[in-house]
């Protein structure tokens, strides 16, 4: 079976600022525009789920056929979202958890323009790292 993993960082005024795909097959523009589609489509159910809870780790907020969304939100109202196949609760909070500290240090960063597109390398290895840590991908 294929493992799907999608993750995706929000701004808080819905401007994508990161996207790493995990999964392990290849996969086509048809199937990361519909990606993208259900995250955006997934935004205003955690608009609506942050007021309902006072915890930033949201867990699924919202499913599309055999696909489910978990979302984490930073104090900022930055979400990083994640399009997934299985429930992965607990390794989700982890990396939810680890990619916040990594975001916050991007966002110290003097050179940073908050809300921006993060393009490093660095950050992205990272982060890929930790997916690979927490989802054996």
């Amino acid at each position: 079976m294929t493992s799907q993993l999608v993750f995706f960082i929000v701004g808080k005024n819905d401007n994508p600022i990161y996207q790493a795909d995990f999964t392990s097959t290849a996969k086509s523009d048809e199937t990361a525009h519909l990606n993208e589609f259900i995250v955006h489509a997934a935004l205003d159910l955690v608009d609506e789920t942050v007021w309902t809870t006072k915890d930033m780790n949201l867990k699924v907020v919202d499913s599309f056929n055999d696909s489910f969304v978990s979302a984490f939100v930073t104090a900022s109202h930055v979400r990083f979202m994640m399009l997934h196949k299985s429930k992965l609760d607990e390794s989700l909070k982890s990396f939810f958890a680890d990619v916040y500290e990594l975001y916050i240090k991007v966002v110290m960063n003097p050179f940073y323009t908050i809300n921006s597109p993060i393009t490093t390398t660095a950050f992205d290895a990272r982060v890929r790292a930790l997916a690979r840590k927490h989802f054996n991908t």
